[in-house]
């Protein structure tokens, strides 16, 4: 029996009495039987992602391991017509990750390797299936880590972060992922591999590594990266803040920013999300407070110490309650979990949340932060709010029980206000998340006819057939993924 054989065999066994769709049959000869899924389970799982968006079906599921095997996905892709999406650990917000069009789903977490550490260069090469907090874990003994630290940071991917140009709590100094991405490995629709950027300081002709980050697998599917590394700060102070209203809170971040400071991050919770997270992981928290702004410095010992005392300073001077300091690295570690797991958290309170994302300029951080309570209010929904304050980066919380009759539409009718709003304050749709399909009909807010026809034709110049990741970012009528997205696929054992 040849190996065609055993991997049509090996197929049929976990669908038997199936006929082979010729698709299927020519993944599972580029890679082998038990790396492409097709039974209902494999698909459902990954015809989600951690949204509250549906919608998503998932034609075969594929795990490549390598390069090549990337580039033979790809090109059986090219010659059936079909589209491909790609999946790194599903923890994204905005339904970018949802397969439109039962595509074949590219899930790259096999691709988990750090390949090199150069500390000359302060360069890692790693796998787009790398787990971000990992990639910190390896490089600690080293005196390193890789800054962009979601809160997802556990289980999200380095694939992901790229894809989204993900942020984090310490994104306030160090800049979001495209600061921290030198150069790109891409495998495009035609299955033809690119390197994009490189190790010069400056390297030559237009900087596609740039438009690649944030590309939301809309280009082509990334398999190496190499990422910045980032050397470990001599100190570091950890401060917590309390405040009787969070409009104090927000207007002490514009304070310490306005003072000439850009601290490493600057994180405020509201009342009701503090409760929920001190109820959860004991961190130590004031649960009577109305909001909470968590501080940190970091450089040279002395230089840390005058930054934490001036905060303390701007903090007061705002109506601060009480001033903390993290007295050791437990006490600094355990307030960092807080904040890190403060969405998982919430479960205490209801089963489901819908969490935005969007950017507004400080200055108008307390009063948009009004407006959410005000909509939240409006539509009875539960909102808790914990942010990037430093950024303007918000992230409210519309938390919910999906059960409830309508309870959906009050959720989807609420988050739609609070995006106009942020937008009307001068803000933002995204600061991390990526548009996906959550935020694509309001791209006309902020893109004119001729912006995103633009953004079309680059998409269509890595992706002509628009075939990588159909029907999200660019908004009905602007992209050329409109009809590929619901486009008639081949049923056989998979439609």
């Amino acid at each position: 029996m040849g190996v065609f054989d055993r991997v049509m065999n090996a197929v049929q066994s976990r669908n038997p009495g199936a006929d082979i769709d010729p698709l299927v049959a020519d993944l599972a000869a580029s890679l082998s039987a038990d790396r492409v899924r097709t039974d209902g389970a494999s698909r459902s799982l990954l015809s989600h992602d951690a949204s509250v968006f549906d919608g998503g079906v998932a034609g075969p599921v594929c795990y490549p391991e390598t390069t090549a095997e990337v580039q033979a996905i790809m090109s059986v892709a090219e010659a059936h017509g079909a589209s491909v999406v790609p999946r790194g650990a599903g923890t994204g917000l905005a339904g970018g990750a949802i397969p439109l069009g039962k595509p074949i789903v590219v899930a790259v977490t096999k691709m988990n390797k750090v390949l090199e550490i150069d500390l000359d260069n302060r360069v890692a090469w790693v796998e787009p299936g790398v787990i971000n907090l990992n990639l910190t874990k390896q490089l600690a003994p080293l005196g390193y880590h890789f800054a962009p630290d979601p809160s997802s940071q556990q289980v999200c991917t380095i694939g992901g972060n790229v894809a989204n140009n993900s942020g984090g709590p310490h994104c306030l100094a160090y800049g979001v992922t495209d600061a921290h991405v030198v150069a790109v490995e891409v495998v495009v629709p035609s299955g033809d591999v690119l390197m994009l950027g490189g190790l010069e300081a400056e390297p030559l002709g237009y900087d596609l590594r740039g438009a690649f980050v944030g590309s939301e697998g809309t280009l082509g599917i990334a398999t190496k990266v190499a990422v910045r590394l980032t050397k470990n700060p001599p100190a570091v102070r950890t401060l917590l803040l309390s405040f009787s209203s969070v409009a104090d809170a927000a207007n002490t971040v514009s304070g310490i920013i306005a003072d000439g400071m850009v601290p490493a991050a600057l994180e405020v919770m509201d009342q009701r999300i503090t409760q929920a997270v001190e109820n959860y992981v004991h961190a130590g928290y004031p649960t009577d407070a109305a909001a909470v702004l968590l501080a940190e410095v970091e450089g040279l010992p002395g230089g840390v110490a005058l930054d934490a005392e001036r905060i303390g300073e701007i903090g007061r001077a705002n109506g601060a309650t009480e001033v903390r300091a993290a007295e050791s690295d437990e006490e600094r570690a355990l307030l960092w979990k807080g904040r890190k797991t403060a969405f998982g958290a919430i479960a205490q309170v209801k089963p489901d949340y819908y969490l935005h994302d969007t950017v507004v300029p400080r200055s108008k951080l307390a009063e948009v932060l009004e407006q959410v309570y005000a909509i939240a209010d409006t539509y009875d929904l539960i909102v808790m709010n914990v942010f990037h304050a430093g950024d303007g980066n918000l992230h409210p919380l519309l938390v919910f029980d999906a059960r409830e009759d309508g309870v959906l539409e009050r959720v989807h009718q609420a988050g739609e206000e609070i995006i106009r709003a942020s937008v009307e304050a001068g803000g933002v749709l995204s600061g991390e998340h990526g548009i996906g399909v959550e935020k694509q009909k309001y791209m006309d807010a902020m893109f004119t006819d001729a912006d995103m026809e633009h953004q079309n034709r680059l998409r269509k110049s890595f992706d002509p057939a628009c075939r990588a990741n159909p029907g999200k970012v660019l908004p009905s009528g602007h992209s050329c993924a409109d009809i590929q997205a619901l486009r008639k696929v081949p049923t056989g054992v998979w439609g």
